[in-house]
């Protein structure tokens, strides 16, 4: 009966060392080095526009042995930035079809990581909300990658992913009319540290 009683808790002490092993840990965004920016089309394929947003936050949660986890954005919207500051300014007003960063100060994106292969998500399904407006969109991930930092000793993960939106579904659609296109092609690159 006590060869019985300790062989149960053996197995109840390896649950909980496998539990603690598959824990989720969270990576807390890197401002330094998490830029979300985009591709926009200026008068139906006459050009290009790309530009960034300068500041972000968030987190990363990743449990790899359950190949589960989540991202959470928030980006400063006001912080739009193409270098050419009139253009910049007219993008952030009030004006229709425009950002409104005023009524509107962040975009937010909330996802969960999904797809794991070889032991690494390849995509984030979730929702963007922007301008007021929450949409379904998914994020491809390019690359994907956890490593010890070589001069802060710290854990940290990067990523490179992307996604394409129509920009009028979320109210921001300025330009229609002239013949500008709609569809707007998202990037995110971002570093995060495993948080203490």
């Amino acid at each position: 009966m006590h060869k019985a009683i300790r062989n149960v808790a053996f197995i109840g002490l390896g649950s909980i060392v496998t539990a603690a092993m598959a824990a989720p840990v969270t990576y807390k965004a890197d401002p330094e080095h998490t830029y979300p920016s985009f591709e926009a089309d200026h008068f139906g394929g006459v050009s290009v526009w790309r530009g960034k947003f300068n500041e972000s936050s968030g987190t990363v949660v990743l449990d790899r042995e359950a190949k589960t986890g989540t991202v959470d954005i928030v980006v400063n919207t006001n912080s739009f930035d193409t270098g050419l500051g009139k253009l910049d300014t007219h993008v952030k007003s009030s004006d229709a079809g425009m950002l409104d960063t005023a009524k509107f100060p962040t975009a937010t994106y909330k996802g969960k990581l999904a797809k794991f292969k070889d032991g690494a998500p390849t995509e984030v399904q979730g929702e963007l909300t922007l301008h007021g407006v929450t949409k379904p969109v998914t994020l491809t991930i390019r690359s994907f990658k956890c490593m010890a930092h070589p001069m802060k000793k710290k854990e940290f993960c990067g990523a490179d992913a992307f996604a394409t939106i129509n920009r009028g579904d979320f109210g921001v659609d300025w330009g229609k009319s002239f013949g500008f296109g709609m569809e707007m092609k998202l990037f995110i690159q971002i570093e995060g540290f495993k948080a203490d």
